[in-house]
């Protein structure tokens, strides 16, 4: 069998050179009749090897029969249950051929997104350590949430993903970066907004509030939030390469810089830029209500007497003052707060390290007042003036306190004094 390159001269001698079978024959060094043959064929020459018999064939019925039962069977699963004693790679090549005449089918359709209708989001974890404070430094989750008409891309890190957490960050992405509210917000099973067709704790509030719902996703269906999926990549390899950061404040900042120029890129699906269509987005979404909705974390605690409380992993002082009373703490993404029958009493920014404790130096000014007015309490209460401004006090007070009744007529016995 002549090669392709013969092949192709001989065309062109004969097609264009317009030389006869012997001459192209004799100045290749083939033979007459390879050269006609060559002529006659209209496509390249093709290797083409017959089949024989192959050790795998004694066995492919036992392995069809088991990928019928099993379509998922790891191929070392069914190398061992049909006892092949040959080579592993080879035989896993001839189980993925098979296999694919009976995985299930699970087609992803093209999708077309309306305006206003919906924005994709998910969690992104970006792999560096940012500092938290306190000598400690994490990778806490940056949400990031895409318009799907107009691939616009908002994000923003939050502390952590629980539920007040990331109420309270689509809350300033939507009012503070998008504009306006999405119809819909795709959401994969995300412990945080629910699981099991069942929203979290507050989410359907969040969502009442805003006029739009949430969409829950299928378990293994990254395809249908594909949009978001790909922002993720795009920030990880755009955005974080040769990047350091201080803090998460300064990792928000540096992204909200770079933000414009991602939405200014031409995007090969829409054939558009998704800061130009980003205004068809938000002319057809949801306004941003009038009323906040209610995010963050809330609770009423009584406060004790070393006037702390625990929030979110870590102890914040309140005013000594309202020791003993109900305390209202709410945590957002910037401060913790606690008021006491509407009155503020506690105001700290929140700290994103953890097992720290945060105090104002005025609560302990107020500790140390409260303390010493309540010492001062006690001791006059039991004592008496000396005459001199000196506080002392009668020894009686002590035989009356443990009930000690000390006889002294000097007449009796001393082994005859009762106490």
């Amino acid at each position: 069998m002549i090669t392709v390159q013969d092949w192709a001269k001989i065309r062109y001698l004969h097609g264009s050179e317009g030389l006869s079978i012997r001459a192209i024959a004799a100045r290749l060094g083939l033979s007459r009749d390879t050269v006609a043959r060559a002529v006659a064929s209209s496509s390249p020459p093709r290797y083409s090897r017959v089949s024989g018999p192959s050790a795998f064939d004694p066995f492919e019925p036992q392995v069809r029969q088991l990928l019928g039962e099993f379509p998922t069977m790891p191929a070392s699963v069914i190398s061992e249950r049909v006892g092949w004693p040959g080579s592993p790679s080879w035989f896993r090549k001839k189980v993925a051929r098979l296999r694919a005449e009976y995985a299930p089918k699970d087609p992803a359709d093209r999708l077309s997104y309306r305006p206003g209708d919906q924005a994709q989001c998910d969690l992104w974890f970006p792999p560096v350590l940012v500092p938290l404070g306190c000598g400690q430094a994490g990778s806490p989750p940056v949400l990031v949430m895409v318009a799907s008409f107009s691939r616009f891309i908002t994000a923003a890190m939050i502390p952590t993903r629980q539920t007040p957490d990331l109420l309270a960050g689509m809350w300033s992405i939507l009012a503070e970066q998008m504009g306006a509210v999405p119809r819909r917000l795709v959401w994969d099973n995300e412990a945080g907004i629910g699981r099991g067709g069942t929203l979290a704790a507050g989410v359907a509030g969040f969502t009442g509030t805003l006029a739009n719902r949430i969409v829950q996703l299928k378990p293994y269906d990254p395809e249908s939030k594909g949009i978001v999926e790909r922002a993720n990549g795009f920030l990880e390899t755009s955005f974080l390469p040769g990047r350091t950061f201080t803090s998460p404040a300064d990792f928000n900042t540096q992204l909200a810089e770079w933000m414009p120029k991602a939405n200014g890129r031409r995007v090969r699906s829409t054939n558009a830029r998704p800061g130009d269509l980003v205004a068809l987005d938000r002319a057809a979404m949801v306004p941003l209500s009038p009323v906040a909705p209610a995010v963050g974390f809330t609770t009423q605690v009584r406060l004790p007497r070393d006037y702390y409380l625990r929030v979110l992993g870590n102890d914040y002082s309140i005013d000594p003052s309202v020791i003993g009373r109900m305390i209202d703490v709410h945590a957002d993404l910037d401060t913790v707060t606690g008021h006491c029958d509407g009155t503020l009493v506690a105001s700290h920014p929140r700290s994103w390290a953890r097992r720290q404790t945060i105090t104002d130096p005025a609560h302990v000014q107020t500790a140390a007042r409260i303390r010493g007015d309540y010492d001062r309490t006690r001791t006059g209460a039991a004592a008496v003036d000396s005459g001199d401004g000196a506080l002392v006090r009668d020894l009686t007070d002590y035989d009356t306190r443990f009930g000690v009744d000390f006889i002294t007529d000097a007449s009796l016995d001393a082994r005859e004094v009762a106490f």
